[in-house]
């Protein structure tokens, strides 16, 4: 499988740097460049040895890049496919990391028309409510899923060798449609994303804030975690996946008015019964993550 040689991020944050620095620790012995809205977040990303060399020209920068990989909040990847288009050529692969698939793939259509072919869509099942350059580190993705939404125009070749660069970063590949991504990212990740986000908006604009912020404890910290997550990048998740959103919203408005109603009608054995599906259930899904060999044995 024929190796990149030039690889550029758009966007050396969290994400993107640490695909870089991934990359690296593999023994990447190609280039590996960023590009930025800010000057200081590419001489940053520099300073900690994410991108090879900062403050090029565009065209220095995409200048023969056999891959590029845009790590941009979703909303923006139509703009940033426009960027690139004029510095486009045959051998190229274009991906990107974004958390909701099917506006993604739309945008590029839109923009790239027939090249669509060279655009392969991906998402790493990895982060951190950390943001930047600084946020990123090179083990990242090891153990983690690495998702690709590849397109029926795509190459198998060119597949696997976004798939490869990924294994090189320690993630495990997994295939699915885009559609069948939203669907399931909708459910395990963006609404936890809202209800965590929900919450802590609550308590803060409630009369008794102070008093809440000052008993808040580690049930409260673990819960609403990634309520320090980027709000403009989950803002563009929400509004991109705003049709799965609704129907997982209402699906668990029922669940909650469900649990409202048991505690209205001071029923223990209902929530009870809750609770304890909800432990079983969790714990079955930790030990099958933190053992997937016995889950396949089995």
């Amino acid at each position: 499988m024929t190796p990149f040689k030039k690889i550029v991020i758009c966007g050396v944050g969290l994400i993107g740097g640490s695909f870089a620095l991934a990359l690296k620790k593999s023994g990447f012995k190609g280039k590996i460049l960023g590009l930025e809205r800010s000057p200081d977040i590419l001489e940053r990303a520099h300073a900690l040895g994410i991108v090879d060399e900062p403050g090029l020209s565009l065209e220095e920068t995409l200048r023969d890049a056999d891959l590029i990989v845009l790590s941009v909040p979703v909303a923006q990847t139509g703009n940033a496919l426009k960027m690139i288009l004029p510095y486009w050529h045959d051998g190229l692969i274009v991906s990107d990391t974004g958390s909701t698939k099917t506006d993604v793939v739309a945008m590029a259509r839109d923009v790239l028309g027939e090249k669509i072919a060279q655009f392969i869509p991906a998402h790493p099942i990895a982060g951190s409510e950390m943001n930047g350059p600084e946020a990123a580190v090179d083990d990242l993705f090891v153990g983690k899923k690495a998702v690709i939404a590849a397109l029926p125009e795509n190459s198998r070749a060119d597949v696997e060798r976004l798939a490869d660069v990924w294994e090189r970063c320690g993630a495990i590949i997994h295939h699915l449609t885009p559609e069948n991504h939203d669907t399931v990212f909708g459910t395990v990740s963006h609404m936890p994303h809202l209800l965590a986000y929900g919450l802590v908006d609550y308590v803060a604009n409630h009369p008794k804030s102070d008093l809440f912020f000052q008993y808040a404890a580690s049930g409260f910290r673990d819960f609403t975690r990634i309520a320090g997550s980027s709000p403009e990048m989950w803002r563009d998740i929400t509004l991109a996946n705003r049709k799965q959103l609704l129907v997982e919203l209402d699906a668990y408005l029922k669940e909650i008015e469900l649990i409202r109603d048991l505690v209205d009608k001071a029923d223990g054995c209902g929530l009870e019964k809750i609770y304890t599906n909800a432990q079983e259930a969790r714990m079955n899904w930790l030990n099958a993550i933190e053992n997937p060999e016995k889950k396949k044995m089995n």
